[in-house]
C-alpha cells in the first residue's frame, strides 16, 4: 500500500523518500521466495520436502487479492502505466458456499439459468433484479423502478424483487463483496454500484471478473517503485527506522541510523508507530500448500470461494484465494490456497475449520494473524483507503483522469 502512495505521490509532483526496514518491497503484503524463506518465516524447522520442488519456484503472498478487471487498482495501474512491469491472468471462477457445498457463482446468463444455486422461478425474479441492476442510473428517475438510490434499503429492494435468502447471501457476499450484512439497513445505492461493477468486470473477460499478476502480488509494489523512481522518487530497502522525529505534536521527520530526514507528511504502515493506533481487530490467514485443485471446482488452477456468513452461524465471511503453478507462484502441479477472516472467538483456527475442509487433502499448513489489511480477497478496500489518505494529504479528491495527464506530460501521447 504504501508503495503505491509513493508511486501516486511522485506523479503528482510530490518529493518522495521511501524507507523500509524490510530487504524486500511490499512489507505486509510481500510475496515471500524460495519457499525455504517461508519455512523459516513461520518456524518451520524441517526443510521443504523433495516433492515441494524447486524452492525458488515458489513466491507466496502473505495477503494476497485478486484485482477487479473493471476495479480501482486496475484503472490507477492503466493510468500510471504500471500495467508495462505486469503479467496478469483471469481468475477460473468464483464460487460461494451454501449448505455445505460450494457452487460456482453464475458468469454467464446460460450459466445462472443451470445453477443449482436457486430454483426455477427464483431465477427469474433474480434475472429482473440483475436487468434492473444494469439499467438503474442514478441520474435517470426513469430506471428507478419506485427504488430511491438515497433512501431505499437494500433489503427493500431484495423484498421487491421477492428474493429469498440464499439468493440475498450470494448477492452480497460474492457479488456486491460485502463482509458483513449491515448493508441491508443502508440506502441502496452503493450496493447496486458494487454489482454493477461485479457484472462490468465480468464482461471484460468472461471467467471471473478477478485478475492476478504472474509472479505473485510482489509484483506490484516493485511497479509502483518503478514508477516512483521515474518521477524522481527515492527508494531505500534495508533502512531501519530508529525514530518518527515530532516536534509540536507533528510529524518532521524520520531518525534512521544516526540521520534524519525532515519531511512534511509521513505515510506508514501501523507497526512503524505502535504506541499511536489501537486495534481495531485481527485477521487470521492459513497458508496451505496443495497438490491438487479444490474439489468442485472443475479443476480451476485459480478461483476465489467466498463463504457467506449465514451460512456458518458467523457475522463476517471466510475467503478462500487459490492460485497456482500456472501463475509462476508455485512448483509444477502445486497448488497454494489461502483462507482469511476475521477474528471473532478466542479459538480463530476452529472458526476457519469450514475452509479448510474443503480444501482436504493439505500437503503443508501455515498459520497466521496479519496486523493489516482486511480478510477480503479483492483489492477495492485496499484502493478506498489510498483514496482517503490521498484526500487527507493533498485536501482534494483522488482524480484518475488527472492521473492520466501527468502520465502524458512525462511519456507523450504517443507512448501511451
Amino acid at each position: 500500500r504504501n508503495v503505491n502512495y509513493g508511486g501516486i505521490m511522485s506523479v503528482n509532483g510530490k518529493k518522495v523518500l521511501h524507507m523500509d526496514r524490510n530487504p524486500y518491497y511490499g512489507g505486509e503484503s510481500s510475496s515471500i521466495t524460495p519457499l525455504e524463506e517461508l519455512y523459516k518465516r513461520f518456524d518451520l524447522t524441517e526443510s521443504p520436502p523433495e516433492s515441494m520442488g524447486r524452492g525458488r519456484d515458489w513466491n507466496v503472498d502473505l495477503i494476497p487479492k485478486f484485482l477487479m478487471a473493471n476495479g480501482q487498482l486496475v484503472k490507477m495501474l492503466l493510468y500510471t502505466e504500471v500495467t508495462r512491469y505486469l503479467d496478469f491472468k483471469v481468475v477460473e471462477g468464483s464460487f460461494v458456499y451454501k449448505g455445505g457445498k460450494i457452487y460456482k457463482v453464475p458468469s454467464t446468463e446460460t450459466e445462472a439459468l443451470a445453477s443449482n444455486l436457486m430454483g426455477m422461478f427464483e431465477k427469474r425474479r433474480f434475472r429482473k433484479f440483475l436487468v434492473f441492476v444494469a439499467n438503474f442510473d442514478e441520474n435517470d428517475p426513469k430506471t428507478f423502478e419506485g427504488v430511491d438510490p438515497k433512501s431505499t434499503t437494500m433489503g427493500e429492494v431484495y423484498k421487491k424483487f421477492d428474493l429469498g435468502q440464499d439468493v440475498i447471501d450470494f448477492t452480497g457476499h460474492a457479488l456486491a463483496l460485502y463482509r458483513t450484512d449491515d448493508y441491508l439497513e443502508q440506502p441502496c445505492l452503493e450496493t447496486i454500484n458494487r454489482i454493477k461493477l461485479y457484472s462490468e468486470s465480468l464482461a471484460r473477460y468472461g471467467k471471473s471478473p478477478y485478475l492476478y499478476p504472474l509472479y505473485g502480488l510482489g509484483e506490484l509494489p516493485q511497479g509502483f517503485a518503478r514508477l516512483s523512481a521515474i518521477y524522481g522518487g527515492t527508494y531505500m530497502l534495508n533502512k531501519p527506522v530508529d525514530e518518527i522525529v515530532m516536534e509540536g505534536g507533528h510529524v518532521v521527520g524520520v531518525k534512521s541510523e544516526g540521520e534524519v530526514a525532515r519531511c512534511k507528511q509521513l505515510i506508514c504502515d501501523p507497526s512503524y508507530m505502535a504506541d499511536r493506533v489501537r486495534k481495531a481487530g485481527q485477521v487470521i490467514r492459513v497458508i496451505c500448500i496443495l497438490s491438487h485443485p479444490i474439489k468442485n471446482t472443475n479443476d480451476a488452477n485459480s478461483c476465489q470461494i467466498i463463504i457467506p456468513q449465514n451460512q456458518v452461524n458467523r457475522k463476517s465471511d471466510i475467503y478462500v484465494c487459490m492460485i497456482s503453478y500456472a501463475h509462476n507462484v508455485a512448483a509444477q502441479g502445486k497448488y497454494i490456497a489461502i483462507v482469511s477472516t476475521t477474528v471473532e472467538t478466542a479459538e480463530p483456527e476452529v472458526e476457519i475449520e469450514p475452509a479448510l475442509e474443503l480444501l482436504e487433502p493439505i500437503d503443508q499448513k501455515s498459520v497466521f494473524a496479519s496486523r493489516s489489511y482486511d480478510a477480503t480477497t479483492h483489492f477495492e478496500t485496499t484502493c478506498n483507503d489510498i483514496k482517503d489518505i490521498y484526500k487527507r494529504m493533498t485536501g482534494s479528491d483522488f482524480d484518475f483522469e488527472n492521473m492520466k495527464r501527468k502520465q502524458n506530460d512525462v511519456f507523450g501521447e504517443d507512448e501511451q
